[in-house]
């Protein structure tokens, strides 16, 4: 049995497609039809203050790259708050059978990006790491990772899509691992992870699993002395109860016990309001859900001129548009050449040349763009 996977086969032929969009293909052609267009893929029309985070745009060149058209695109770790994020202009039938894949690349990614940046900005000092794979199907655990490094986070869980993205997945222990070794033996599960994981992985062990959380962490130095990294707390929330005052407690007994220097991880179920209450009192923290199921932003892709002509369905602007960040942090949105705004940049920049993709794509980048945008929005 194979698995409910669509491949990039599939993908780049334009096969993981609509079906109206080749039965549009086909009255085109029978019809002898193929205008030159200008489409551009927009989430709102105007601004209205609610700015969400653009990801997704290296998948989107990769999908368009080859095709006999020109593309622009605000770059990875932009806000955006109305208007267009990417413009495709060219021969319709070059490109009308890949908005299905385009929109969904933009959509489910920048979705998790807007939620993960919602973290970042929660928690500005705190390690952030992505634990949100186990929610997706596997074949998007990447899109999932990128986001979450796009809008900041410091590292991430998936192995498979840390190899697709150049980066080592961390992790610290499952209770699974304590458990295997049952009630009372968690020193034996301590010590067996430290004495196997590799010599640079951080030694990070959760102290919640059978007992109290502080008289675990007091095990727990005692058993791995100086190579003991971080303590995890992980408390279900049938028994989680005041999860701030535990972990204050946590980081009293490290103090008391002159292991200041041991980190405090907490993770399970956290989300923006958590990551508030707990920054001051832990390291870093393992976000899941609150980032990997996120709604996808609900991206439309629109033909607003057909040979040079503005055209638009009703409830839609019609015409090419341009969208500027000002000085101060507005969101500007006008029509192809009216003037821009004195103080403003334009968003959307050339991302695809004749079917050649004419930009570089590095999370870095897209995070450290992201952190100035966020603090020049207030997001």
């Amino acid at each position: 049995m194979e698995f409910d996977l669509v491949d990039a086969e599939a993908v780049r032929s334009g096969r993981a497609t609509d079906a109206y969009f080749e039965r549009t293909e086909a009255a085109l052609a029978a019809a002898e039809r193929n205008p030159d267009v200008a489409a551009e893929v927009t989430a709102d029309q105007f601004s209205d203050g609610s700015f969400e985070l653009l990801a997704g745009v290296r998948d989107a060149a990769a999908l368009l790259e080859g095709l006999p058209v020109d593309v622009d695109a605000a770059r990875a770790g932009r806000l955006f708050d109305g208007g267009p994020v990417l413009r495709v202009e060219g021969p319709y039938r070059a490109f009308a059978r890949f908005e299905t894949s385009l929109l969904g690349f933009l959509s489910h990614a920048s979705g998790i990006a807007t939620a993960a940046l919602e973290c970042r900005r929660a928690a500005p000092d705190a390690t952030l790491l992505s634990f949100g794979a186990r929610h997706v199907h596997p074949s998007v655990a990447a899109t999932v990772e990128r986001s979450a490094l796009t809008a900041g986070f410091d590292g991430l869980s998936h192995v498979a899509a840390g190899d697709l993205l150049g980066r080592t997945a961390s992790g610290t222990m499952p209770h699974a691992l304590v458990l295997c070794f049952g009630r009372g033996e968690q020193e034996a599960a301590w010590r067996a992870f430290d004495e196997s994981a590799p010599a640079d992985a951080p030694r990070i062990v959760l102290v919640d699993t059978f007992s109290d959380e502080v008289a675990e962490t007091r095990r727990a130095v005692a058993a791995l002395g100086d190579a003991l990294d971080g303590v995890r707390v992980d408390t279900t929330g049938s028994r989680r109860g005041d999860l701030r005052h535990i972990v204050r407690e946590v980081r009293w007994t490290l103090a008391e016990l002159g292991r200041e220097d041991v980190d405090v991880v907490c993770s399970g179920g956290l989300g923006p309001a958590d990551l508030r209450r707990l920054r001051d009192v832990a390291d870093a923290f393992g976000v899941g859900g609150h980032v990997s199921n996120a709604d996808p932003v609900d991206f439309a892709l629109d033909v607003v001129a057909v040979d040079g002509d503005p055209v638009g369905k009703r409830g839609k602007l019609p015409g090419v548009k341009e969208v500027y960040r000002t000085a101060a942090g507005g969101h500007h949105v006008a029509r192809r050449g009216a003037p821009a705004p004195g103080d403003a940049e334009a968003i959307l920049e050339p991302l695809v040349r004749d079917g050649e993709v004419v930009r570089e794509f590095d999370p870095a980048a897209a995070a450290e763009r992201a952190a100035v945008d966020a603090e020049r929005v207030g997001f």
